[in-house]
């Protein structure tokens, strides 16, 4: 029986609304597209499909995504949301990262694991810098003004003991940030997809319906940008305040002045990164 096969049965045996009928897969091109596939086929809420490997897969901007077999843990989660308001369809990348951030501090045993605005799971990299652990995509299915489902797509490097020299500075996995080197890996990725799916399961309809209140103060406390300069393409550019209730990054430029940001990809320092 493999760790995912294990997930699945520790599924079963919690019996959440999250994460069954649970898909295994060795291979696919992207998890994110077998669910939208599934759900105009009529697939229930909280249908999960994993893969091993995924040849298309990819985060915002249409980046890829590809994991290395059985290192990655690589998912997407159907969420049927009835009567949800478009608005906040977007709010689900911040409960999907919360969530993500969450399990990766409990697997690795750190504290500085963070939530980078908007949809990246990172932990502490030199100064002035983050090493990206996971990312999230969120694609929405909406017929009109009617959602009729949403996918939430979940990448977390998780075995992978090195990295190439391009990306040990701006990336890290779960294995090399446990801060018991000596703990057995065997059971690392069941233990991040259990716990993920519990953490979305337990804010995403509350937040869909009612907003982010009530895990406001969660963002706030795991918001990697609080207090670092940032920038957003030329002449976007600050100190981060925090997220507010909208999810929106707030940013204060040198001026004094407090701009929201809606989305867009953040840089820390004034540079690309």
């Amino acid at each position: 029986m493999s760790d995912l096969d294990v997930a699945r049965a520790r599924l079963a045996e919690r019996g959440g609304l999250l994460g069954l009928p649970l898909t295994l897969q060795s291979s696919t091109t992207s998890t994110n597209d077998d669910a939208k596939r599934a759900a105009r086929e009529g697939a229930p809420h909280g249908a999960c499909w994993v893969a091993e490997t995924q040849s298309a897969g990819r985060g915002r901007q249409g980046r890829s995504w590809i994991g290395a077999p059985k290192s990655s843990l690589l998912f997407s989660v159907l969420l049927r949301a009835p009567g949800a308001a478009l608005e906040r369809l977007s709010l689900l990348a911040l409960v999907a990262g919360l969530a993500v951030r969450d399990a990766v501090a409990k697997a690795t045993g750190r504290s500085d694991i963070g939530l980078k605005w908007p949809n990246d799971v990172v932990a502490s990299g030199a100064p002035g810098s983050a090493r990206k652990v996971a990312g999230i995509l969120v694609e929405s299915m909406v017929q009109g003004r009617q959602v009729e489902a949403v996918v939430v797509g979940i990448g977390v490097n998780v075995l992978s003991t090195e990295l190439p020299t391009e990306l040990a500075d701006i990336a890290t996995s779960v294995a090399l940030l446990r801060t018991d080197q000596g703990s057995p890996l065997a059971s690392l990725r069941a233990d991040l997809l259990v716990d993920i799916l519990a953490g979305l399961e337990a804010e995403a309809d509350y937040v869909l319906a009612r907003g982010l209140g009530r895990i406001h103060a969660r963002l706030r406390e795991a918001d990697a940008l609080q207090g670092k300069r940032v920038s957003q393409g030329p002449g976007q550019q600050g100190v981060a305040e925090g997220i507010d209730l909208d999810g929106r990054l707030c940013v204060r430029d040198d001026t004094g002045i407090l701009h929201r940001w809606n989305a867009g990809e953040v840089h820390l320092g004034t540079g690309a990164r």
